[in-house]
């Protein structure tokens, strides 16, 4: 046997053991190796395209979903920075009026009671956005 058949049967062998890779990557073809009709290279191509396409889609939407949850952790830092802002000069204010008085005004000018913390549910300046379901897919 010549130099060059050992190398040509090395590449063979080599491009053998990597479809034999690719094929037990793909969740579709991972059961191949035992049953009698193996998946040809051209199956195992495809399968593997069609995978590589759905992970794709699957993690734009994963990506999707971070995004989203960012953007809804911001909204709620915000609002709880501006919650304890309103708390901090309302506690203020507290301490400069009578005792005998419950109420007095917050920092937007409505009149509230000491009684429930300052907080103003309506917020002009930032409307609450709806809340999104996750999407779900199967792994």
């Amino acid at each position: 046997m010549s130099d060059n058949d050992d190398i040509e049967r090395k590449r063979r062998d080599h491009i053998k053991d990597s479809f034999h890779s690719l094929r037990d990557s793909v969740p579709a073809l991972q059961g191949e190796k035992q049953s009698i009709k193996q998946a040809s290279r051209a199956q195992i191509l495809d399968k593997a395209t069609e995978y590589i396409q759905y992970m794709r889609r699957k993690n734009h939407t994963h990506q999707q979903d971070i995004d989203d949850l960012k953007r809804q952790n911001a909204l709620l830092e915000q609002q709880v920075r501006a919650l304890e802002k309103v708390k901090g000069s309302t506690q203020l204010q507290a301490s400069y009026s009578s005792p005998d008085s419950s109420l007095y005004t917050n920092p937007k000018g409505s009149t509230v009671s000491a009684f429930d913390g300052g907080s103003d549910s309506s917020s002009e300046s930032e409307p609450e956005e709806p809340r999104k379901k996750l999407r779900v897919e199967p792994s």
